[in-house]
């Protein structure tokens, strides 16, 4: 016969506080670190002016935090705030920045104002940069400045790119062709060195074998252009583009295979664009 449970029993199995507490402090970190996370990170996250000046303030420290506000004064002069013109001297500041993305955030935003002299001057300097995505978007931006030192960069933005090895050894493969890669990607071991892809793209081709001694700076792979990136650099060339312009434009209005309708449809009207400004 089966033994009944008096209150008493039963009530000596039921979890104890302690117990309940600690199921509850879990249940309330697994909702809590979620949304510290996305408040860290979000940049759609609106700040107070108190807070942008604060981050750009400290951006040589923390970085992240002043590319949260430089995104945010980009929407603002996305909606003509005027009074966004004042941390314009900052956002001049945070392009030196030893931070990658900070700098690439900054170089998109000085293309926005045109009118301020001092954003054309550090857009000119970028484009030394050693990171090839703040180099294009220093281009990008130049092209609202109508300044044709952004021309070569925008031909580059049309064309292949190469990933050099970073340092000399036997190269190990960890992609295959086809694949799609975003800037960081691991394409390859050089020795126990790493060779990232700097650029968006898909692998176009290996240009050394698998397993073969290669010296530092040597082309181990091509990545072909991205789409964005193409479709950005005729748009810009829509505004500066010239005569040495017009074979790389030429092959997109004719259509390029994985390239979607609009970039061929850009293409169409930069290349009309170029040739009614060298009438």
């Amino acid at each position: 016969m089966k033994q009944v449970e008096t209150p008493r029993q039963a009530d000596s199995k039921r979890p104890g506080r302690r117990a309940y507490f600690l199921v509850t402090l879990f249940a309330l970190l697994l909702v809590l670190f979620p949304f510290l996370f996305w408040h860290g990170t979000w940049f759609g996250r609106s700040l107070r002016d108190s807070d942008i000046d604060l981050y750009l303030d400290n951006f040589r420290d923390k970085p992240r935090n002043a590319q949260h506000a430089v995104v945010q004064i980009g929407e603002r002069i996305g909606r003509r705030d005027t009074a966004a013109r004042r941390w314009y001297p900052k956002i001049v500041e945070t392009a030196t920045s030893s931070a990658v993305e900070l700098r690439q955030t900054a170089a998109w935003l000085m293309g926005q104002d045109h009118t301020y002299e001092p954003f054309h001057d550090a857009l000119r300097q970028l484009l030394t940069d050693p990171s090839m995505m703040v180099r294009r978007n220093a281009a990008l931006s130049l092209s609202n400045f109508h300044d044709d030192a952004a021309l070569p960069e925008l031909r580059a933005m049309l064309r292949p790119a190469s990933i050099p090895s970073p340092a000399a050894g036997a190269v190990k493969f960890r992609l295959k062709e086809g694949d799609y890669v975003n800037p960081g990607t691991l394409v390859a071991r050089v020795g126990e060195v790493e060779a990232r892809s700097p650029l968006p793209g898909e692998v176009h081709a290996f240009n050394v074998r698998e397993g073969s001694q290669v010296q530092e700076g040597a082309d181990l792979a091509s990545i072909s252009a991205d789409k964005e990136h193409v479709w950005e650099a005729l748009r810009a060339l829509h505004t500066i583009g010239g005569p040495a312009e017009i074979e790389d434009v030429q092959r997109y209005a004719r259509g390029v295979l994985g390239m979607p309708e609009k970039v061929q449809q850009q293409a169409a009207l930069t290349l009309q664009e170029i040739r009614s400004r060298m009438k």
